[in-house]
């Protein structure tokens, strides 16, 4: 299967340098590039690619707005994964709740983005470890000045135990030596913890675990996917 990529971003450079390193590789099509949201949603509404790479900021609708409509039109079938720098991670929080399912930093290595667009790509979410450090802090403070509506009380023990290590960023295989089960046994509490909160995926179950205060801001974790 080819992962096809439209890719947005308002820098020339930056953008046809991403395009250049995606299209080296024979599991990855850029089909489309877009230099501002507006151009982004247009573009994913023709061509349905399965993953958008988007700077978060650009001119006119920024890549949040972008990603929000492009998800929302998809039904989900078309995932965002957003570029982000440090000064702009305060708007991770809303990329996330716009339907993004990854964040990578705009310095990222070519293995760490071709991991995460095949990661992305395959359904699951992705968060730099810098990242992630700083979205502890922002949900810290959106707690604060928003409670959350929801609780765990139609979750077992087992299925909290497993979204805070999920919030922690450790990967399946992780919380299965954590709390010494098999790998099927996680995928089956994931599976319930997500349809009995509603969650899409593991970005917005981090979302959850600290809006819940299950994850104490500050704790030490690292980034993970599943």
């Amino acid at each position: 299967m080819v992962i096809r990529v439209l890719v947005a971003d308002d820098q020339a450079v930056v953008r046809t340098g991403f395009v250049a390193l995606l299209n080296t590789q024979q599991d990855i099509e850029v089909v489309a590039e877009a230099e501002d949201g507006t151009g982004a949603v247009r573009l994913a509404a023709e061509l349905c690619p399965d993953l958008v790479l988007l700077d978060i900021r650009m001119p006119g609708m920024n890549g949040i707005e972008a990603a929000r409509e492009i998800v929302a039109a998809s039904g989900g079938a078309t995932r965002a994964l957003m570029l982000t720098t440090f000064g702009l991670d305060a708007y991770v929080y809303e990329a996330l709740a716009a339907g993004a399912s990854g964040f990578l930093l705009k310095d990222a290595t070519f293995p760490e983005l071709l991991h995460g667009v095949r990661v992305v790509a395959r359904g699951h979410a992705l968060l730099a470890p810098e990242i992630t450090q700083r979205l502890i802090g922002e949900f810290a403070r959106q707690r604060i000045s928003c409670p959350p509506d929801r609780s765990v009380d139609g979750l077992t023990a087992r299925e909290v135990e497993v979204l805070v290590l999920i919030a922690r960023g450790l990967s399946n295989a992780d919380i299965a030596a954590r709390l010494s089960i098999t790998d099927h046994t996680v995928k089956t509490h994931i599976n319930r913890l997500f349809a009995k909160m509603g969650l899409r995926d593991r970005a917005q179950a981090v979302i959850l675990a600290y809006e819940l205060g299950l994850v104490v801001a500050g704790a030490p974790g690292r980034g993970g996917q599943g």
